[in-house]
């Protein structure tokens, strides 16, 4: 990557005209954390932080050209980004400065502000730079603001008081609480399809408005298990949830079923710029980036990547089918001691999501849980996959657990065999009907029958996986140029415990389709009971 960018530098040519003192403003009251080459605006037409003022000093006459630039992954051979406005001006020698106003629409983020100079003797350039864990950054950056709300903690106990982190220049809040857990008459909310718990609290913001603030909202008294958003509002349209997981107040006194939602992946994906440097604080972004802050807001609009696919469907289901069950966050699972604690409160964990992401304690308590003849329902792909550490607040990528000596197809029964990056997806073609036909019973399917679409991520058997492991289902070839097939599993362990594992990342995202339904069904009949 760093060939590729002194590349272009060399090509473009060093010597155009310069930029001297670089900075930018949004012609207002600093936010919390602006500097130099850091501003924050929030374009709701209201006079306040519209816009992004740009100034300089030119050493010569010159066309400049400003870009706004979207930022996105980089892991792929080039950098992933957008351009979502620009300009081009002929300026002359000595002090300017570019305006850029972003639409009442720009989605809140950070942008890069690329700035291009062209002149006696050539051209220069400033923006492209990469993440670094120096924090390189030699052009203006803009945080389009919204409003960032986010909870001090991933899950509370009913009683406990929820705090919450919020930044935004409204005037004014309005903050609800909504719940999807139980169909019932009720106030909805459009995006999570929630239901309203409390009433909508109006809270006065205009004293507040130019740095981040803590807001002790609501307490869960004795709200379900289960996982809630809060919903925050402004007057000019601007609107952000954040997530929080109400957690049982003694594990295992409601359900023995616990669904594990996969709360580190959440924050893994979470491209939110934090630093301000332009690029999102995900190892996503950059292998320079090998931690990511657990406090941070979620950055599209306060909804964690994939939520509808991995997790809202299939709690959707639950609901539908009268499940009853105990939600738990990556970090309650952390609270058990061990494996045998967390298999006197459950016969059957479930992690519908992509649980790539596991501490040590994390993998032993759940493997000692499974010696101990507790049983596992993994409905992604890719579990287990990187061993993470807690370091305060931050979640640090260490390495791979295969590479540690602890494959997880020996827990999980398959693991992770590539991705196409949903370049094509397959159906499943049923190999486990006759050798195991409880699964499959009421599907109306057999023997090489098909049935839905996946890939993306997928999950093969390795020597490694347990050799009681059955096969059920597979996506032949779904990774064609690798010889590499999806595979659903299904093994029984002499203490008793019983594993599936779905093969396919988006496996849990079609569980509205009657044979997944049916097929999940006969899972929970035989699972859930020790």
């Amino acid at each position: 990557m760093k060939t590729l960018f002194l590349g272009l530098s060399l090509l473009l040519g060093p010597h155009g005209p310069a930029l001297h003192d670089l900075r930018v403003t949004n012609g207002d009251t600093p936010f919390q954390g602006d500097r130099r080459l850091l501003t924050t605006v929030s374009p709701n037409a209201d006079g306040f932080r519209d816009a992004a003022v740009v100034a300089f000093r030119l050493d010569r006459p010159a066309t400049v050209r400003m870009e706004a630039v979207r930022t996105d992954t980089i892991r792929s051979a080039r950098p992933a980004t957008q351009i979502v406005w620009s300009k081009t001006a002929k300026l002359e020698a000595g002090p300017n400065r570019l305006v850029w106003r972003p639409a009442p629409s720009t989605p809140p983020r950070t942008y890069i502000l690329r700035l291009t100079t062209r002149g006696a003797g050539g051209q220069r350039h400033y923006g492209y730079y990469t993440p670094s864990a120096r924090g390189r950054v030699d052009a203006p950056v803009v945080r389009v603001q919204g409003i960032d709300a986010g909870f001090t903690r991933r899950s509370y106990a009913p009683g406990q008081q929820a705090e919450l982190s919020v930044a935004t220049d409204a005037r004014a809040l309005r903050l609800q609480v909504f719940y999807f857990r139980f169909q019932r008459p009720g106030e909805l909310d459009p995006k999570t399809s929630g239901i309203a718990m409390t009433p909508r609290v109006r809270l006065e913001w205009a004293r507040r408005r130019s740095a981040a603030h803590f807001v002790r909202f609501v307490r869960a008294g004795d709200w379900p298990s289960g996982l809630y958003f809060l919903r925050a509002s402004s007057p000019d349209g601007r609107l952000s949830y954040a997530p929080f997981i109400v957690r049982p107040r003694i594990f295992g006194a409601q359900s023995r079923v616990g669904v594990v939602l996969s709360t580190n992946t959440w924050q893994a994906y979470n491209f939110r710029d934090a630093n301000g440097d332009g690029w999102g604080d995900s190892w996503y972004v950059s292998n320079a980036i090998h931690s990511v802050d657990l406090r941070r807001p979620y950055l599209d609009f306060g909804v964690p990547f994939r939520f509808r696919d991995w997790d809202l469907s299939f709690i959707s289901w639950l609901n539908k089918t009268g499940k009853q069950v105990e939600y738990l966050s990556d970090d309650d699972l952390e609270r058990f001691k061990s494996g045998d604690e967390l298999a006197r409160a459950y016969d059957l964990l479930i992690f519908p999501g992509h649980a790539e992401y596991m501490t040590e304690h994390g993998y032993d308590v759940v493997e000692r849980y499974r010696d101990r003849g507790g049983n596992l329902m993994f409905l992604s792909a890719n579990n287990f996959f990187w061993k993470v550490q807690r370091k305060g607040e931050r979640l640090v990528r260490v390495k791979q657990w295969r590479a540690l000596g602890r494959p997880e197809a020996a827990l999980v029964g398959v693991q992770y065999a590539g991705s196409n990056h949903g370049q094509n997806q397959a159906g499943f073609v049923i190999t486990g009907a006759a050798t195991a036909p409880w699964a499959f019973a009421g599907t109306g399917l057999g023997d090489g029958d098909r049935f839905g679409r996946y890939g993306i991520e997928i999950d093969e058997r390795t020597a490694e996986s347990p050799p009681e492991t059955q096969l059920l289902a597979r996506i032949p070839d779904i990774l064609p140029n690798a010889g590499r097939s999806a595979e659903m599993t299904y093994y029984e362990t002499p203490a008793g415990a019983k594993v599936f594992a779905a093969g396919a990342l988006n496996f849990a995202a079609s569980v509205d389709q009657p044979v997944v339904s049916r097929l999940l069904d006969n899972l929970w009949a035989r699972l859930s009971l020790p």
